[in-house]
């Protein structure tokens, strides 16, 4: 049980009285802890009080009814639930001052253990293990004496934190949202993106259990043995929570348990459930490529505007494949071949214009399903009522799984840039900002295991982001293309000229029917979640060449376009990696930290910092894929085409090894933004070019290296000022006001405009407020003007020169603009990434032409203007004279959280309410979620 203070306790029981909820609910509120042991001793740690970490809102992710209540009508939150939003917000101000003495005004120290006189409670889950908490923090210390005891502790503590997240984000993996937390049009549209992409039968998740006992060893072995005992530890808590009243609230709220009679279940967990979650954590942040039906149509419409050669030429000056522009984290010029185009493409399968159509997924709409009603169910008791409706848009962001995503980033400075002579690193992953966490803090010890850092719940066993004894390590979305769009031949058994809505293709030669793959889903009305009672039915075909995602012709025959993604059935293979990473014994330095990480099939960048040396590996499954095929377009699906030595029984295949993955040791840096890897290593993606968020660190660090004597403090200030930087402003805007102040401007208002757009370039383009608190940006007008004029600015650069069609198609592969009151990032609006995807390089590189000056890898043809530069100027400033006369209202319009012209709140941050607790708002930072600052004085 967590522990809670007397005050806080009694705040409750009153709460319950006053709300009518009575003794029944109030009296099982988990005691303080009784007087306990003192904490187990620590391990060796030998970072000596210079590693810290931080991550909000707080470490208690779970909350019973009551406190949700309370929540809810007093504002009070549990325990350690919210105590960590107040530092990680005050950076935004406090940087520029920023010392190491005072890292710990906005870090907690991550060293092991717990000081004796910092003990919050001991807990016993079972003779074997104990579960520690900090006062400060609440943090769970986790020390076992045999290996199965410290997985059941994990297990027991990642419930303590994170039940109901676990719970809901099992059935999100198990395409079972709806069914268990409501039918919310956000939810069924949040399941039915993630069903398209990672649609599994129960005996796929069993097949990915036999596949780690069968080929990954005695580490294989050990890791469902720790998987298994991870969840005996969540299920011995969630029982005891059930029974002694203690669980958490929503289970009420969505109809699984009685608030009066406690009749109901929280189902418990199984080892699949394990392969289900981490399906999830691998389409969210470790995926990479796709995409490549929407890119064969902005190559249809290129060739169609400028012809076949002309057409291409232009669309691979936007692909941007590998752009000598782009910022590299590996930057010492080695090069790593991949993903690249090849001179004479082979298998390319273009669809023919106008017949591509997206597959079918929802079918057999009823009640809710199919319309907007309503249903107002009658709660348990009259207190609920407060409660009602929480879940009405929605427990997780309807885009969650369908917008691009690049998360995180990374700071690692040499030794030999330092003020100490040992290596400081500032790193951390952008997850996104939920109530509670998607990450969990938790520190592991035990025989074989010896870390602390942040594990995405429900796939805790291990620490998957964090320090060991004398190293820590961190990763970054690397995403590059390890998915493929296949051009699945489709025919008839019969003989019969197929249609595209056909279900047999061609395998080899064969007439084979494709895999239907279903999920049916019914849903009631709660208090939670009015939608009214509805079900509907998911179908999606599987083919030995993937999942069915459209249906075209192909030089007028109808084809299937397939996608097959490397780690799919294989989400699971990671764990051997992080298991890796965990043992002391394994983990020794840089190198033996890349191999652990050449067993994680998740794309990632890896870094590494200990008291010697730095290091970097890019992890992932990627295809060895046959001689000249372009990865960025579909291909035939043919045995000449195929990965070499591909098996689709269990989608296996051939990959590059790891020599061939981007990587290195002792650069003098490294940052990672989600920027281009390395030379001749193509981005998977479109608008990877000459400016990116990247560059935001890039410069800042080098500007560091030059001068030297670097600290923990001047890394993390480098870090905090790019995060509250504006990318167009810092980078494109120069460019922009050379065009403008090119010729005399006359107008007064463009004067006005000008001059308060260079102030605050001049000023260091920063969406910052002029004190902590105030709620108001320095430079308000110039930030109102730039989020005002970057769309139209572009649409006026590009369109009359592109043409509607390719314009249109373009953004398709790219958008525009995310600035942070963009609706984006993984949480949607105010989610704090920004700037990772726009038209930033391409601005950037054709203004640069019209001037005159030297592009490399520049657009196929001139936009702006034409490439006349007084045209240019002249669409530049009419654009600008428009974006100005935005009032604040137009620019911000508010949303439920936010008032009308609010600019402030507009991009601030908000935590996403996955469970009933929500928080208080903070200022925009572009910054990683969960965050550690390293210096290691030592080493074993």
């Amino acid at each position: 049980m967590r522990p809670r203070s007397g005050t806080f306790t009694r705040t409750l029981i009153a709460a319950a009285a006053v709300l009518g909820l009575g003794a029944a609910l109030a009296a099982p509120l988990p005691q303080p802890a009784q007087a306990a042991p003192a904490a187990p001793a620590a391990a060796t740690d030998y970072c000596k009080g210079q590693c810290a970490d931080i991550l909000p809102p707080g470490a208690n992710g779970n909350a019973t009814l009551v406190e949700i209540l309370g929540n809810k009508v007093f504002g009070t939150h549990p325990a350690h639930s919210t105590d960590q939003l107040g530092p990680y917000n005050d950076l935004a101000g406090g940087y520029p001052t920023l010392t190491d003495d005072k890292l710990s005004s906005f870090f907690n120290d991550s060293s092991f253990g717990v000081p004796a006189d910092q003990v919050a409670s001991v807990t016993k889950p079972r003779g074997d293990v104990t579960i520690t908490r900090d006062k400060k923090t609440g943090v769970p210390h986790i020390q076992g004496t045999t290996r199965e005891g410290t997985e059941f502790g994990a297990g027991y503590a990642a419930a303590q934190d994170r039940l109901w997240l676990m719970d809901l984000f099992r059935h999100v993996g198990r395409g079972e949202l709806t069914s268990f937390a409501g039918g919310a049009a956000a939810n069924q549209g949040l399941e039915q993106d993630f069903f398209r992409q990672a649609p599994y039968q129960e005996e796929d998740y069993q097949a990915q259990i036999d596949s780690i006992l069968a080929h990954g060893g005695e580490r294989g072995r050990q890791a469902l043995a720790d998987a298994q005992a991870y969840i005996d530890g969540i299920n011995a808590y969630a029982k005891k929570a059930k029974d002694g009243r203690y669980f958490p609230g929503e289970y009420v709220l969505t109809g699984h348990i009685d608030a009066i009679t406690n009749a109901g279940e929280i189902q418990p967990f199984k080892l699949t459930d394990l392969i289900a979650l981490a399906s999830v954590v691998g389409a969210l942040f470790g995926n990479g490529g796709g995409g490549e039906v929407q890119g064969a149509l902005s190559l249809l419409a290129a060739q169609q505007k400028y012809g076949l050669a002309e057409g291409t030429k232009v669309w691979e000056s936007f692909r941007q494949r590998n752009d000598p522009e782009a910022v590299q984290t590996v930057h010492d010029g080695k090069s790593f071949p991949y993903g690249g185009k090849p001179e004479n493409a082979k298998g390319t399968a273009m669809p023919d214009r106008g017949s591509v159509t997206a597959e079918q997924l929802v079918y057999d709409r009823q009640g809710g399903a199919a319309t907007k009603d309503r249903t107002t169910v009658k709660a348990p008791t009259r207190s609920l009522e407060k409660l009602r409706g929480i879940y009405d848009d929605g427990v997780l962001p309807r885009d969650l799984f369908s917008r691009k995503k690049g998360m995180s980033n990374a700071l690692v400075v040499s030794g030999k840039y330092t003020a100490s002579g040992h290596p400081v690193a500032v790193f951390g992953p952008q997850t996104g900002y939920f109530a509670p966490q998607l990450l969990m803090l938790q520190e592991i010890q035990g025989p074989g295991i010896s870390a602390r850092g942040a594990s995405f719940a429900g796939v805790g066993m291990y620490v998957q982001l964090g320090r060991g004894q004398d190293y820590a390590w961190s990763a970054t979305t690397s995403g590059q293309d390890i998915t493929d769009t296949y051009a699945v031949e489709l025919c008839s058994p019969d003989g019969s000229t197929p249609t595209k809505d056909a279900t047999h293709y061609r395998y080899h030669g064969d007439c084979v029917p494709m895999e239907k793959l279903e999920r049916r889903n019914a849903w009631k009305p709660t208090v939670a979640d009015s939608t009214a009672a509805g079900s509907y039915r998911l179908q999606v075909y599987r083919t030995k060449y993937g999942l069915v995602s459209h249906r075209a012709t192909v030089g007028g025959k109808p084809v299937a376009f397939t996608s097959l993604r490397a780690t799919y059935r294989h989400e699971a293979d990671s764990i051997i990696g992080f298991q890796m990473l965990n043992d002391p014994g394994h983990v020794k330095d840089v190198k033996s930290f890349q191999t652990a990480t050449q067993n994680i099939n998740y794309t990632f960048n890896w870094f590494y910092a200990d008291s010697r040396q730095t290091g970097y590996y890019n992890s992932g499954l990627n295809p060895s894929r046959a001689a000249d095929i372009d990865s960025s377009l579909p291909v035939k699906a043919e045995p000449a085409y195929e990965w070499r030595d591909f098996d689709p029984s269990d989608n296996t295949a051939a990959y590059t090894p790891p020599s061939e993955h981007p990587q290195s040791v002792d650069q003098d840096y490294y940052i990672s933004w989600n920027n281009k890897l390395a030379e001749d290593y193509a981005a998977s993606g479109f608008g990877n070019g000459s400016v990116h968020r990247g560059n935001l660190l890039d410069d800042r660090v080098r500007a560091l290296i030059k001068k030297g004597g670097v600290t923990r403090a001047a890394l993390t200030r480098a870090m905090a000022e790019a995060a509250v930087t504006d990318l167009r402003g810092e980078d494109v805007l120069p460019e922009l006001l050379k065009v403008l102040r090119s010729q005399p401007i006359d107008d007064p208002k463009a004067v006005t405009a000008v001059q308060q757009l260079e102030s605050w370039q001049g000023a260091g383009a920063q969406r910052k407020e002029t004190s902590p608190g105030s709620h108001t940006y320095g430079h308000p007008d110039a930030v109102r003007i730039m989020d005002a004029w970057w769309p139209l600015l572009v649409e006026s650069e590009f369109k009359p020169g592109l043409g509607d069609e390719l314009y249109e198609a373009l953004k398709g592969n790219v958008p525009i603009d995310e600035a942070p009151s963009a609706g984006h990032g993984p949480t949607g609006s105010h989610a704090g990434s920004a700037f990772q995807n726009g038209w930033w390089s391409y601005v950037d590189k054709d203004l640069r032409k019209v001037l005159g000056e030297d592009v490399k890898g520049p657009l196929a043809t001139s936009y702006c203007g034409g490439g006349e530069p007084g045209a240019c100027r002249d669409a530049l400033l009419t654009t600008l004279k428009q974006a100005a006369a935005k009032s604040a209202t137009e620019v911000y319009p508010g949303d439920d959280s936010c008032k009308a012209g609010d600019q402030w709140c507009a991009d601030a941050i908000i935590h996403r309410a996955v469970g009933g607790i929500t928080h208080d708002t903070i200022g925009w930072q572009n910054r990683p979620t969960y965050q550690q600052v390293v210096e290691f004085p030592a080493h074993r």
